[in-house]
């Protein structure tokens, strides 16, 4: 049987999310060694992408697979919470599906947001990044709106990756106020496509951090994605504030995902 597993991170202190050689903790590998246990079984976990060193999700779904029904899921998910990081990884839905059902190749679509704030703050950090109090907003959603005519990332994509290919179909990207903030200076960048590059979205947010800075203009996005040229974007902003936000499927819709502070 076939299951999918609805989970959210927090990416500090994990090598990202796939398994790596060598040993080292990854967000995987912690969820597999606790299904295990579980399970009583070697327990593999394949996930709806692959965030970096330190990136975030409030919502991941992978999918893993058992001999048997799992009678009681309410009881596992707290098993499996108990075992795996429980500071660190939320599991907070878990779903039978088809047995032909596949978490990454069947997913439509991701959206990734990237917080920021433009006043001083010893309370965001560093979960948001502290931006320059004029930071042209209007102009960032500017050059965001010239995203979506890009098909080609090559510019925005981490060198020498496994990548086949650095084509993306990009359906939004936009500069967005935080609701219900009372300061007025809280803001994420929001990105959604149907997949993402190695590095893409801090690249992106690098980039029209310097348009916000008015060190580059908003139609200068369109330039550097021509260039093909990884040097020509911006440089890769920090991982700490970059979350996996949301992943759509044709056939099923998550529950709601874990709230933020």
């Amino acid at each position: 049987m076939r299951w999918f597993l609805q989970l959210a991170y927090r990416g500090a202190g994990f090598s990202g999310w796939q398994v790596q050689p060598g040993g080292v903790r990854t967000v995987q590998g912690v969820l597999e060694d606790a299904l295990g246990k579980l399970l009583r079984c070697p327990t593999p976990l394949t996930g709806a992408g692959r965030t970096d060193a330190g990136v975030n999700a409030s919502m991941m779904v992978a999918h893993f697979d058992t001999d048997g029904d799992i009678s009681d899921k309410d009881r596992f998910m707290a098993s499996l919470n108990g075992i795996a990081d429980p500071q660190a990884i939320s599991v907070a839905g878990l779903t039978q599906v088809g047995d032909d059902a596949h978490a990454r190749f069947d997913a439509t679509s991701r959206t990734y947001r990237y917080y920021f704030h433009t006043s001083r703050s010893p309370f965001l950090e560093p979960l948001s990044w502290r931006a320059p109090g004029n930071l042209d907003v209007d102009a960032m959603n500017e050059a965001a709106a010239l995203l979506t005519g890009i098909s080609d990332f090559t510019s925005f994509a981490k060198l020498h990756s496994d990548a086949r290919t650095n084509i993306c179909r990009l359906d939004d990207a936009r500069v967005v106020r935080v609701s219900g903030d009372e300061t007025g200076a809280r803001y994420y960048f929001e990105i959604q496509a149907d997949r993402f590059l190695r590095n893409m979205v801090r690249a992106v947010m690098g980039t029209l951090a310097d348009v916000g800075r008015h060190k580059i203009t908003p139609a200068a996005v369109l330039d550097i994605a021509s260039r093909l040229d990884r040097c020509a974007a911006g440089t890769s902003m920090p991982p700490e504030p970059l979350f996996l936000h949301n992943i759509t499927y044709p056939y099923w819709t998550p529950a709601s995902r874990c709230p933020l502070p």
